[in-house]
């Protein structure tokens, strides 16, 4: 029983562990365990916190048990890091439509969790986070905690310049235990369209501002003024550098709490412990990704998009070796547009495919891929060379990639196959966002209709937030019936999305399969695909391209219909 003691009655020197419960005529004060109360020479009640007896030494080899709860709680911290970036976020596009990503790596910078996020984002990240190891490690300056760094190159481990990461070493001591990184969808990094999405970009420098392992803290100061100045600097800046500064402090700050939660993991259990279940994670993902490479097949697949240009991969399984080659040979070469694809965006979407073909409850990791092989053919639109235009290539290419994918398998008919970018703004306003459609069926099961699909896992803002913050309202957003492919298994439909404007705006969008349609599997029918219409005040209507922009006055509608989801199977 808890004994209970009069103060008035203590003597001073009187100490007792807790737990406890000290009366006096005032007030009452409860000892709870780990603490021990004490009365000093002045008769001041002193409550002491007892240091926690250490943990008991845990193995570091793999026990089935300890990396179930450890896999959990690395995909528990990235979770944290997601919450920490939503609730201290400045903009619209990460605060509401949730375009963003956290993960934490490990020692070497590879992928060992995240939230469920974008896959786009995770599974290139990696890349982002090892570029910078790299780089920094050749610095004679080197890398010293309460450092931080931004990187947005897509020629150096990123994916097109509005998702701009920041990276963030975790020390144990005087050494880099681990690295936390998050990616954040910037409303505005410059370029020559508000919204940083431009329609007809042919250079990269027309895209943004390019951010190469920038130092956004040095030894826990934040660069405010050099990184102002670097988003105000080039022939098209961003629009709101201290928007963008914002963002990048609420990423900064998501990195620092997995930063945090990191250390007391290892704290709880050893930093030794914790390593060694980051290896046994990846371990597992290996072996998950192997078992299912035995119920594969040989395929291959091409699949054409509305600028002329082709994806082309073919799927070779080695079931001895349990082993996979996945090889884009026959894919278009570098583009003068702007699809262009960096390749972290193709490595993103080959993770992304092995692992849903997985199947287990088992984070995405990079272990996933340990059993594949990748080949793209250098000069391709799958690995451009610098200043290629790639902004097309992050949020479209790689809907394409993913469907040609699991085409060669014949698993999967085409998703909607884009994202429907739709970008408006002015000198005071600009907004980004992607645009559900229809999925494709499987070999069991029906699409779905008005989702996100694939390498995309946005939302859509609320019309109350959006018609609060933005002069626009959102006349009607309906699920298109009838937009899916027919099949055994139908496709799942697309949306229509009716926005009109209380301002005059400059609209574009940035699309796929306009002309040509997401594609049925094993005799299903394709589905119908996008489209994008301007309707004018005065009635006059005219449809967009694919890729297209608009000047739009007060009173005008932007249109979209996205495409629906292949059907699978004959009807």
């Amino acid at each position: 029983p808890t004994p209970f003691f009069d103060r008035a009655a203590l003597p001073p020197g009187w100490t007792h562990p807790g737990p406890a419960v000290i009366i006096d005529a005032s007030a009452t004060t409860l000892v709870e365990p780990g603490w021990q109360v004490r009365v000093d020479g002045h008769a001041n009640l002193i409550l002491d916190h007892l240091a926690a007896a250490p943990p008991p030494a845990l193995s570091t080899a793999a026990d089935p048990v300890r990396l179930e709860i450890f896999a959990n709680r690395f995909m528990g911290i990235a979770e944290q890091m997601g919450v920490a970036l939503q609730s201290t976020a400045w903009s619209v596009n990460i605060k509401e439509r949730l375009d963003f990503s956290c993960a934490i790596f490990d020692a070497a910078g590879n992928l060992i969790a995240n939230a469920p996020h974008m896959p786009v984002h995770l599974g290139s990240m990696g890349d982002s986070v090892r570029a910078v190891m790299t780089a920094r490690h050749a610095d004679p300056r080197g890398i010293r905690p309460g450092d931080s760094y931004l990187l947005n190159a897509p020629y150096n481990g990123g994916t097109h310049l509005p998702d701009v990461t920041v990276i963030l070493p975790v020390f144990v001591g005087e050494t880099i235990a681990y690295w936390t990184a998050a990616r954040g969808h910037q409303a505005d990094i410059g370029g020559t369209t508000p919204g940083s999405m431009p329609p007809d970009s042919r250079s990269i420098a027309e895209e943004g501002v390019l951010l190469d392992n920038v130092l956004l803290t040095d030894a826990g100061r934040l660069r405010e003024t050099e990184v102002l100045a670097i988003l105000s600097s080039g022939p098209w800046p961003a629009r709101d550098p201290r928007r963008c500064l914002g963002d990048l402090q609420a990423q900064l700050a998501a990195c620092t709490r997995g930063a945090a939660e990191l250390q007391a993991l290892g704290t709880a259990y050893g930093h030794d412990v914790v390593a060694a279940y980051m290896g046994h994670v990846q371990d597992n993902a290996e072996a998950a990704v192997r078992a299912a490479l035995g119920g594969l097949k040989d395929g291959a697949f091409t699949y054409a998009m509305d600028n002329g240009a082709q994806v082309s991969v073919a799927v070779r399984i080695d079931h001895a070796a349990a082993r996979a080659t996945v090889d884009f040979t026959g894919t278009s070469l570098q583009l003068p547009d702007n699809f262009n694809a960096p390749r972290s965006v193709a490595r993103a979407a080959v993770l992304y495919v092995f692992r849903c073909l997985a199947g287990t409850d088992l984070p995405l990791n990079d272990g996933c891929l340990r059993p594949i092989d990748i080949v793209i053919p250098p000069g391709s639109m799958l690995s451009p060379e610098f200043p290629a235009a790639v902004v097309a290539g992050n949020v479209e290419t790689s809907q394409v990639i993913t469907d040609a994918l699991f085409g060669a398998l014949g698993i999967l008919a085409a998703s909607q196959g884009t994202m429907n970018n739709l970008t408006f703004g002015n000198a005071a306003h600009q907004y980004y966002e992607t645009i559900a459609g229809g999925s494709g069926a499987g070999r069991d099961f029906a699409g779905t209709s008005a989702v996100q699909t694939h390498m995309t896992n946005s939302r859509l803002t609320d019309p109350e937030v959006l018609e609060t913050r933005y002069p626009v309202l959102v006349e009607s957003f309906a699920i298109r019936r009838g937009s899916g492919g027919a099949g055994a298994f139908a496709g799942g439909d697309g949306t229509i999305r009716h926005l009109r404007f209380r301002e005059a705006m400059t609209v574009s969008i940035l699309a796929n399969r306009r002309a040509i349609p997401p594609f049925g599997l094993a005799g299903g029918g394709p589905a119908a695909p996008g489209e994008t219409r301007v309707e004018r005040a005065d009635g006059t209507t005219h449809i967009l391209a694919a890729t297209d922009r608009a000047a739009l006055a007060a009173g005008d509608a932007i249109v979209v219909s996205t495409p629906g989801g292949g059907g699978y199977g004959p009807a």
